[in-house]
């Protein structure tokens, strides 16, 4: 496997990194995953916005333009001689002194790994409603950051099967989100999800969602909601941008569609739609 380091394709056996560099000493930099299909990104521009947003919050200077980032990825791809490929696009703040910084980053590093996905298939999980509480963001917003501890500590909580999602509570005993993806559910028509005030992040595919949901005239109610909101709804999924949509065919005690949910299946169809009409276009 080859991975790009700083624009350098090299050997995984041969990646190194400094053992200076702030995101390893102080867990300074964020990440983007997604999906490419037929060797492109799939909604790459918002994984870029996102990308240039956090940094500019963390003051890690970019140290790519979006063109010049989509070449890099694709490099990287064709590098590994694949098409469809999970992608983990890496920015840390680079090397420093050892001590807190306050002075802006102007030489982060760029790291951009693939591995070999498959094209997608639908599937259903089962939600487990953590004991683990949600960390409140470190700063305004939540970031895809490399403070990931939250995380790990509730995939121990439900083990390594992966048709099973964890489902936070917030500090303040609401629902959030998933391990590793965004919370909506359905009832009487109308689709539901945590506001981003509960702490989460808030994620591409969810805004690809949420966008898509009003386009199909379908009304959208964020909020803070108690865990008891999912127990009755019609209809329960997940969603990231490397699983996609996700129904639940159980949370907890309570029986649910899954796949045979009406909206999801509509918010399913539409994505795989638009998926493969602009690629498409691009092919053209």
């Amino acid at each position: 496997m080859f991975i790009n380091i700083n624009g350098d394709i090299v050997d995984e056996k041969e990646a190194v990194i400094s053992a200076y560099d702030h995101g390893y000493l102080y867990g300074l930099g964020v990440f983007e995953t997604f999906r490419t299909y037929n060797g492109h990104p799939f909604l790459f521009d918002d994984h870029y916005n996102r990308l240039k947003a956090s940094l500019e919050e963390l003051q890690i200077k970019l140290p790519y333009t979006k063109v010049e980032l989509l070449h890099e990825v694709k490099r990287t791809i064709e590098a590994n001689d694949m098409i469809d490929a999970y992608v983990r696009l890496n920015i840390s703040a680079g090397m420093g002194e050892i001590g807190l910084q306050t002075d802006p980053y102007s030489s982060p590093q760029s790291i951009i790994y693939v591995k070999p996905i498959g094209e997608p298939i639908r599937k259903e999980k089962r939600g487990v409603i953590l004991s683990l509480r949600r960390n409140s963001p470190e700063g305004p917003l939540r970031l895809k950051s490399h403070h990931y501890l939250n995380n790990i500590l509730a995939k121990r909580e439900v083990g390594n099967d992966p048709a099973i999602e964890g489902i936070f509570l917030s500090q303040q005993g609401v629902l959030a989100e998933g391990i590793v993806s965004n919370l909506f559910w359905v009832k009487e028509g109308s689709l539901y999800t945590p506001s981003l005030t509960t702490g989460i992040l808030n994620g591409i595919t969810r805004q690809y969602i949420m966008h898509a949901a009003q386009k199909l005239g379908i009304s959208i109610i964020e909020g803070s909601f108690e865990k008891e909101e999912l127990f009755l709804a019609d209809e329960v999924f997940v969603t990231n941008s490397i699983q996609e949509i996700v129904p639940l065919r159980q949370i907890e005690h309570v029986l649910l569609p899954g796949l045979d949910g009406s909206v999801t299946n509509r918010l399913i169809l539409q994505y795989e739609q638009h998926r493969i009409s602009l690629f498409s276009r691009i092919e053209c």
